[in-house]
């Protein structure tokens, strides 16, 4: 009996810790509902394309590996000049911390990528 109870309790561990992987379509249409189609000039291609360069369309995608010693979080690989992460000095302009960007909710990435496109860089920026 107790080996049944065990089996259970570990899988949702295990289930916790799996990354959310969207699909091409799933990730349109959750962009689209957020008004992405055509922000600051960009089309839904675009922002579905960045989604798959960066993290191959995973919400747990995390890059600590740039050259000036900062790191990428989340589907569209946010840098931590827009988060807090205690890690880099940052302006933190997302308003926001980092790890945010790791879970499958993915409403906040898409609110700071907003911010990042705004910036005079705009799509450059990835």
């Amino acid at each position: 009996m107790r080996s049944v109870l065990i089996i259970p309790i570990f899988s949702c561990f295990f289930a916790a810790s799996n990354a959310k992987i969207f699909s091409k379509c799933e990730l349109a249409r959750k962009l689209k509902a957020q008004g992405m189609n055509d922000f600051h000039g960009y089309s839904l291609a675009s922002w579905v394309c960045v989604a798959q360069y960066e993290s191959n369309f995973n919400t747990r995608a995390f890059n600590s590996k740039n050259g000036n010693g900062s790191s990428d979080y989340g589907i569209f690989q946010l840098n931590n000049k827009w988060c807090k992460d205690n890690k880099y000095p940052s302006a933190n302009a997302c308003k926001i911390r980092c790890n945010k960007f790791l879970d499958d909710n993915i409403d906040d990435d898409i609110l700071c990528a907003k911010m990042v496109v705004k910036d005079p860089n705009g799509m450059s920026a990835w």
